[in-house]
């Protein structure tokens, strides 16, 4: 881990002395490119190895291989100007055409937005050597990055607006083990960012069922993504290779509510939907009339959470990450809220603490769980505690799966998988009837009955408590006066 670390510390300090480089956005997006290539090459270095056949998309003078492995090989003017002249304009172009245009798709797609936005190639050969000490062959090279790579995501957050780039790991793998996706199961997530949902659905479908090839086909065909950004859409795609995903032609770069819902060619067909969708943001315009009018909206995180019942087969499964807005809010957001619990069983809501997202968002989040094709009858309600001994998380406190694992945690009290039979109420979980929530206007910002928070209480308990004390006050005040205009009067007569 140290090895790998210390190369991706150096790259980035090398990267600083480039003038063409500005911010670490850029950074990110110069170095997402270059470990694609690199871990493509080290790929496609296995299949040939495993297959006489396997003949690369990329031209030969074009892979990795060709002209970065050498740590003597072109450098300076002469490899700034293969990358710009030709490296690029070739992989953006790839024909699709032979035994391998899958894999070609994946390359020209990747390059699509991609940039090289180093300037002197002398620091660009640098970077590649740095890059070279990497062998992602190698399991103990490759489960060393997929950490820094994680530590890489969370830097992009905080390189500009990119906050629905990364979830934390805790959450993701929390909200897939609860779904337990069978190997089969078509699963998308449409607003895959980097796709920290879809690899957590890899690493849980590859530890239970995978064991034959067969297997690994299955899976490889079973996960869809879609990400709309450039440069998240990259981190995917990268992260799908990473995971064994040898041609991610299922990481789609492309917006999945441009599509009106009743043409969209998944609509009814999908087994298991898991995502954060982004939240706080607006659409362009126009994009609202994909959904029906009584859904239509701009706001992003509401036509998510349309289109996820719309895409759910009957008997498909959900869960999603959505702000407190969502519970709480009023007009569209209620007649939402209304179809979600009309055609999908609204079973459980995670409340999370304050600070999940931090120090990116302070916004509180709620995981909504749905099976669709079956009204709601009750909703479980488990209010997720912060550890002992924390107030809120941090950067170097952030939530971590074992909170969501231990005897008194979500996953001992959830019950059976498929049921949940067994659940039972207590200090952290409750459930509330689905004709308590119509009656309060489908308001699903429900607390914790068991906790009586300061500001949270009954307004009339409260409004009689502040008379009582007014009342109190004044009978105080008339007191004070009567004594001290007593020993007034005795001070005069004195």
């Amino acid at each position: 881990m140290a090895n790998v670390s210390g190369a991706i510390k150096s790259i980035q300090d090398i990267m600083r002395k480039d003038a063409g480089v500005d911010g670490d956005a850029q950074r990110i997006g110069q170095l997402v490119w270059m470990f694609f290539l690199k871990i493509l090459d080290d790929q496609e270095e296995s299949l040939m190895l495993l297959s006489d056949d396997y003949k690369s998309p990329i031209p030969d003078h074009l892979r990795w291989s060709a002209w970065a492995t050498d740590p003597e090989g072109i450098t300076g003017e002469a490899l700034l100007d293969f990358v710009n002249n030709q490296l690029f304009p070739k992989l953006k172009s790839l024909s699709l055409d032979g035994p391998e245009r899958d894999r070609a798709r994946v390359v020209r797609t990747a390059f699509e937005d991609a940039y090289n936005y180093m300037k002197n190639g002398t620091l660009i050969r640098q970077v590649v050597n740095k890059i070279n000490e990497i062998n992602f062959n190698n399991t103990g090279d490759k489960h060393a990055f997929g950490d820094v790579y994680e530590q890489i995501l969370k830097d992009l957050q905080s390189a500009g607006n990119s906050g629905e780039f990364y979830t934390p790991r805790a959450v993701t793998q929390f909200m897939v083990d609860m779904l337990d996706p069978q190997l089969e199961e078509l699963v998308l997530d449409p607003a895959c960012g980097t796709g920290g949902f879809l690899a957590h659905v890899i690493d849980h479908k590859s530890d239970r069922y995978v064991q034959t090839t067969d297997d690994a086909e299955a899976l490889q065909k079973s996960v869809i993504g879609v990400e709309k950004k450039a440069l998240p859409h990259l981190l995917c795609v990268t992260n799908m290779m990473l995971h064994g995903i040898e041609a991610p032609t299922n990481i789609l770069h492309d917006n999945t509510l441009a599509t009106p819902l009743k043409d969209h060619k998944w609509r009814g067909k999908i087994d298991v939907i898991v995502t954060n969708p982004p939240f706080g943001g607006m659409e362009e315009d126009g994009i609202e009339k994909n959904v029906p009018q009584a859904f239509q909206t701009r706001e992003t995180a509401d036509l998510f959470l349309v289109l996820i019942i719309e895409l759910l087969k009957d008997g498909g499964r959900a869960a999603v990450v959505l702000p407190d807005g969502t519970l709480f809010g009023e007009g569209i957001k209620t007649r939402i809220k209304e179809k979600l619990m009309a055609e999908c069983n609204l079973h459980t809501i995670v409340r999370l603490p304050n600070g999940v997202f931090n120090p990116y968002t302070g916004i509180k989040t709620n995981l909504l769980f749905f099976e669709k094709g079956k009204p709601t009858e009750e909703v479980w309600f488990y209010e997720h505690p912060y550890p002992e001994g924390y107030k809120n998380y941090s950067k170097t406190k952030p939530m971590r799966i074992e909170e969501f694992e231990g005897d008194e945690s979500e996953k001992a009290w959830w019950g059976d998988l498929k049921s949940r039979a067994g659940r039972v109420a207590n200090d952290r979980a409750w459930k509330v009837s689905a004709d308590e929530i119509k009656a309060k206007g489908y308001n699903l910002d429900i607390s914790n009955p068991h906790t009586k928070e300061e500001g949270h209480q009954d307004p009339a308990k409260l409004l009689a408590a502040w008379k009582e004390k007014r009342e109190q006050f004044v009978d105080t005040q008339d007191k004070l006066r009567s004594a001290l205009a007593a020993a007034l009067s005795d001070r005069t007569a004195a």
